[in-house]
């Protein structure tokens, strides 16, 4: 039987990036300890609309770790079947649902290790949507690690992520730089992962900017007009586009600079 406990509290600012939680219990049972460090950790994300734990009665230390979850107020969802894979399979078909449904997430976070899950990673990722993946070090499988990339994290890490930041981090986090700095940063960052014949996806050239350049840390980082800041990666995009630096086909995006040539 399916248990469903709201998560959603109080309404929250919709400029900001939604965000959801996907949770493969049987793969990250130490998650159990670390549930409300997540949450804090989704929030800093973006707003909180799902958290979801899949998990099998019929195995009882699964039964003992949903519950401590489930008191957090997470949606924990049997999967009472014998077979292999079927929660990790039933876990796909909701996340995959969710991004078509009426208000997908812009960022997902996958709370599990296990390679089952790499084409749905990449399936996520070609759709322009941010993927941030917990894993226990003993149950991760590599090919989900580096498809993931550099916003993947071991569960043991989240108590230094939701750390209270230093006065000094606070001051660089909300430091704003400007959007025409933000589309030189693409290009530069398009260039770098083109030269390592990457793909320029949303998602990558996201991560690269945020490597490359500490400045910018994300979108709601970018200053448009009279303070105001993005709030999706695609607004950023289109501003690129309009400036005309930058082309974007089937969700990759190319300098035009370089378009010209190599014509």
């Amino acid at each position: 039987m399916t248990n469903h406990h709201s998560i959603i509290g109080k309404p929250t600012k919709q400029l900001q990036p939604v965000v959801s939680i996907y949770i493969d219990l049987q793969n990250a049972k130490s998650i159990k300890h670390l549930g409300s460090l997540l949450l804090e950790f989704a929030k800093f994300q973006g707003s909180l609309i799902d958290a979801k734990v899949y998990y099998n009665s019929l195995c009882a230390d699964q039964v003992s770790a949903k519950d401590q979850l489930q008191s957090l107020r997470f949606k924990c969802i049997d999967v009472p079947c014998p077979l292999k894979n079927s929660a990790d399979n039933q876990l796909m078909v909701d996340c995959l649902d969710d991004i078509y449904s009426n208000r997908p997430p812009d960022t997902v976070i996958l709370v599990s290790g296990d390679g089952d899950f790499v084409n749905l990673v990449r399936n996520l990722k070609d759709r322009g949507k941010k993927v941030i993946g917990f894993a226990e070090p003993g149950s991760l499988k590599q090919k989900l690690k580096e498809i993931v990339g550099s916003d993947f994290h071991f569960l043991d890490e989240l108590p230094s992520l939701v750390a209270p930041k230093t006065p000094q981090q606070i001051e660089n986090v909300q430091c704003h730089i400007t959007c025409n700095e933000a589309i030189e940063y693409m290009i530069a960052a398009i260039k770098t992962a083109s030269k390592k014949d990457k793909r320029t996806l949303f998602s990558c050239i996201d991560s690269v900017m945020r490597n490359l350049f500490p400045k910018y840390q994300g979108v709601t980082s970018v200053c448009q007009h009279q303070g105001k800041t993005f709030s999706r990666f695609s607004e950023l995009v289109d501003a690129a586009v309009k400036d005309g630096k930058i082309r974007c086909q089937d969700q990759q995006l190319f300098v035009i600079e370089a378009d010209r040539l190599s014509a």
